[in-house]
């Protein structure tokens, strides 16, 4: 019987472990398969292929609801139908009646972030938003566009948002602070997401692994702490959706302070 218990221990240490050596090492970027095409390289890496899943899915959720509608909804309709409604009350609450024409860009947004966290969640998944250089991508990408929305809408008056009231002496200093913190939003918001994923990726990480040094010293301390881990990915999945809608909301105010009368 010891043998038995020694023997699954070892087959989960075997088979769920030895592919990475460090918490860290479930983040790193590899090639799945390598496609050249002349000179270029368009090689299918571990960061591309949640990229493509998150679409697809994407694609998928929004083809479902438009051909699945019934007068009557049924679960994966309701669900769909409450998180529309959801982003559409975010965006109602932080840019106003102004902001609906921008609805489909926060509406696929949210659905993204969220798609990614949660892929992120699956058995030998790739956390995608923990990859700062894609998140980073991402948020400049909305900053200039939000900025260029404003500069559209209200002109050269735009630039009014980088001048504060203060005396004129201050003036100066407060205009590049003013420019500074605008351009450092953007990365402070992809941070936030990145870090956040991250972390949680290596606390569920370092928690299995001392589950399975558990089992191997004693088996019956596996259906103990089995839960401590369901608890942990539950709480994931919540810092999912958690995530998912602090980085919708932050880009409705960015969007709501471009469509505004500039002025402090």
């Amino acid at each position: 019987m010891c043998d038995i218990k020694l023997g699954f221990a070892l087959f989960l240490r075997l088979n769920l472990i030895k592919f990475m050596f460090s918490p860290l090492e479930q983040f790193d970027a590899v090639v799945l398969l390598v496609l050249k095409f002349f000179r270029f390289d368009v090689s299918l890496t571990s960061i591309l292929l949640p990229l493509i899943i998150a679409n697809f899915l994407l694609i998928v959720v929004i083809k479902f609801y438009l051909k699945g509608m019934k007068l009557i909804p049924e679960f994966w309709q309701l669900t769909l139908e409450n998180l529309y409604a959801f982003v559409l009350d975010i965006l109602e609450q932080q840019v106003g009646y102004k902001g609906f024409i921008y609805f489909p860009l926060i509406f696929s947004l949210f659905f993204f972030i969220l798609i990614c966290n949660l892929i992120s969640m699956t058995p030998f998944g790739i956390a995608l938003t923990s990859h700062i250089i894609m998140i980073i991508f991402l948020s400049l990408s909305l900053g200039l566009s939000i900025f260029i929305i404003g500069l559209y809408i209200h002109n050269l008056e735009f630039l009014k948002i980088f001048i504060p009231e203060c005396p004129f002496a201050l003036l100066p200093f407060l205009i590049v602070i003013e420019i500074f913190s605008y351009i450092i939003r953007s990365f402070s918001l992809a941070i936030r997401l990145s870090a956040n994923i991250m972390a949680g990726h290596t606390l569920v990480y370092i928690i299995s692994s001392f589950i399975l040094n558990m089992v191997y010293m004693k088996f019956w301390f596996f259906f103990f702490l089995v839960f401590l881990i369901l608890a942990v990915l539950l709480l994931e999945v919540g810092v999912a959706f958690l995530q998912a809608y602090v980085f919708t909301i932050l880009i409705c105010i960015y969007l709501s302070d471009s469509l505004k009368v500039p002025g402090h």
